[in-house]
């Protein structure tokens, strides 16, 4: 019985029914894809499910084929062995359905990397650099005057003293994801994201925006996102770069237009202050947020 449960629980996770395993940031024993949070990612979600659901289907029916070959032409069924040899018209079935059914993946699927690869006009345009082993920020678009900044991981001592001071939760500073200065943009706008690298190759990459791309020293690529709703996104280093490359995080906040414009321009003169004031207009938020709940 015991077996029997684990294996139910496997296939519920795999199948997508534990929802615990889908959310804006890792969780403990998750396996699923995290929610997604932009149309790129809701585009990979589909795509998985439908890709999910074939492979289930061409499972299954190799599953059934082999059921009916045991059974039916076992040697007990079959004293005397057919000779034939070859049946025409299923060799030409299990030639072309095969070839429907990768039609059917690779249409969807060129379509999908075509949205990914082709950035459109952009709103914003933030420029990441890879180092050993953090990521550094500039914000390059006119009117912004150079605004940069690091963004190192936290440690367990600075996460504590966030949370007490800012009135954060374990979800805002989860514990090897969380940095110092956060990205910040506005919701529903398109952000082209350069990326490149100062030493070593590097990824950025954040799963619940799906984006993943080199960062690579003398390079410059590109990817992009348009966030549909406000909140804390994390990703990670996703290249083996150096002993810590699994201490370099990346965190991006989404916020309102009016928050991110009050940000970028208090952010320009006192970074640490734009993200004090930002923290008490989102916890505001939140506040209102929970009173009209109730």
């Amino acid at each position: 019985m015991r077996l029997a449960a684990h294996v139910l629980a496997a296939f519920a996770a795999l199948t997508g029914f534990i929802g615990a395993a889908f959310a804006d940031q890792p969780v403990p024993w998750g396996i699923g894809m995290q929610d997604a949070a932009t149309p790129v990612m809701e585009d990979i979600h589909w795509f998985n499910n439908f890709t999910l659901i074939i492979a289930i289907a061409v499972t299954l029916l190799v599953f059934v084929l082999l059921l009916v070959v045991l059974l039916k032409f076992n040697a007990s069924a079959n004293p005397t062995p057919s000779k034939r040899s070859h049946h025409t018209m299923l060799e030409v079935a299990w030639t072309l359905v095969p070839i429907l059914i990768l039609v059917a993946i690779a249409v969807p699927s060129f379509r999908l990397l075509y949205k990914e690869l082709e950035v459109p006009e952009a709103d914003l345009t933030i420029k990441a650099t890879g180092y050993q082993w953090y990521w550094g920020y500039e914000y390059t678009d006119d009117g912004y005057d150079g605004l940069s900044f690091d963004a190192v991981m936290l440690g367990d001592d600075e996460r504590a003293e966030r949370i007490e001071k800012r009135g954060l939760t374990e979800r805002d500073v989860p514990r090897l994801l969380a940095v110092d200065n956060q990205v910040i943009v506005p919701v529903g706008k398109v952000v082209r994201v350069q990326v490149t690298a100062a030493d070593v190759i590097h990824s950025f990459a954040v799963p619940a925006f799906g984006i993943k791309v080199d960062a690579v020293p003398g390079r410059l690529n590109e990817t992009w996102f348009q966030a549909e709703r406000t909140g804390v996104y994390f990703g990670q280093c996703s290249e083996l770069c150096g002993s810590r490359h699994a201490f370099m995080p990346i965190s991006v906040r989404v916020v309102t237009e009016e928050q991110f414009a009050a940000w970028s321009a208090a952010a320009k003169d006192d970074i640490d202050a734009a993200y004090e004031a930002l923290m008490a207009s989102v916890k505001a938020d939140r506040k209102a947020i929970d009173v009209a709940k109730r």
